[in-house]
């Protein structure tokens, strides 16, 4: 009978250690690497993030700020009450479709006109950032001179054409629009330039293919060029709701005096400057805070029908969001 000879253990990886090794060493100094980025975000973002937050359930004074009585929700109650906080939105949201229309308009067909192979593209590119590299200050500073009562230029060139002047400070919607066009001259040549790179990104074959088909460059443009633009668009749209929501350095200098009451009548006072407001005249930093969360949740809340919208949009025509 014979005796089956034992099977012999299979063969140790060695090497196998060594590797994990190696790969926990890498990824060590991966975390190493990052680890700046987090402590920064932690410290100027995140922490002040959630000590908004507690300030926003206490009521707390601007000497007092470590301390304050725990009111829970009543800061938040209080300010849905707040005839002030309402006309801010009001006003917010005016002068957001007043700045965020026109401007993605404008930026849409300057960077229409720059997607064509013309002489001096980089130069013209150059200008139209010129304006968002200009501080806020001064460019407000500037538009308020122009929009002056008794010595605009504005006013000058329509009593030139036989119409009174206007007294753009005072009126509710006059003011807005007057901000409106600060925030558009700022903001027009940035966006015009995403839009121009994502132009560059679209196939040559699609706009060939179109002209093959007699489309003229006016039906280029609506037929292929803004269905293939609508992940940019939104995008812009998002970004230019995001910054309306947080405008303050436009309605603060327009009256020259730096007043946070957004006029006499508080007729262009956005969120931002009643939060300015309510923390550093008021010294309530409890209702600042607060309102400062509100600002938040109306962001997120643009983010998140913005996302619903590219869902939808994915959904319908079976591509990416």
């Amino acid at each position: 009978m014979a005796v089956p000879e034992p099977v012999a253990p299979p063969p140790v990886d060695t090497a196998a250690p060594r590797r994990r090794r190696a790969r926990l060493s890498e990824n060590r100094w991966g975390y190493a690497y990052v680890a700046p980025f987090f402590l920064v975000f932690g410290a100027f973002s995140l922490f002040p993030f959630v000590f908004t937050l507690w300030i926003s359930l206490h009521e707390t004074r601007l000497s007092d700020i470590g301390g304050g009585t725990f009111v829970g929700l009543d800061n938040y109650a209080a300010l849905l009450g707040n005839a002030y906080f309402w006309n801010a939105l009001r006003n917010t949201v005016t002068i957001g479709v007043l700045a965020t229309v026109p401007q993605l308009c404008l930026a849409l067909g300057l960077a229409h006109l720059l997607h064509y192979k013309l002489r001096g593209r980089t130069f013209f590119r150059v200008v139209m950032l010129m304006p968002y590299a200009t501080s806020i200050a001064a460019a407000t500073l500037v538009f308020a001179t122009l929009f002056g009562r008794d010595y605009g230029l504005i006013n000058t060139g329509l009593e030139a054409v036989g119409l009174d002047r206007i007294d753009w400070e005072s009126g509710s919607l006059t003011s807005q629009v007057a901000i409106a066009v600060i925030v558009t001259w700022r903001w027009t040549g940035y966006n015009a330039l995403i839009y121009l790179a994502a132009m560059q990104s679209i196939p040559d074959e699609l706009y060939e293919a179109a002209e093959m088909d007699g489309a003229s460059r006016w039906r280029q443009f609506l037929h292929v060029t803004i269905p293939s633009l609508r992940p940019t668009i939104l995008f812009t749209v998002v970004v230019s709701t995001i910054g309306a929501v947080q405008l303050f350095g436009e309605p603060l200098l327009f009256a020259g005096n730096g007043s946070t009451t957004g006029g006499a009548r508080n007729q262009y006072q956005t969120l931002g400057l009643l939060m300015y407001q309510q923390g550093w005249s008021n010294f309530n930093i409890g209702q600042a805070a607060t309102t400062a969360w509100a600002m938040f949740l109306i962001i997120l809340l643009v983010v998140g029908l913005a996302a619903l919208a590219g869902r939808l949009r994915a959904r319908r025509t079976g591509g990416t969001p």
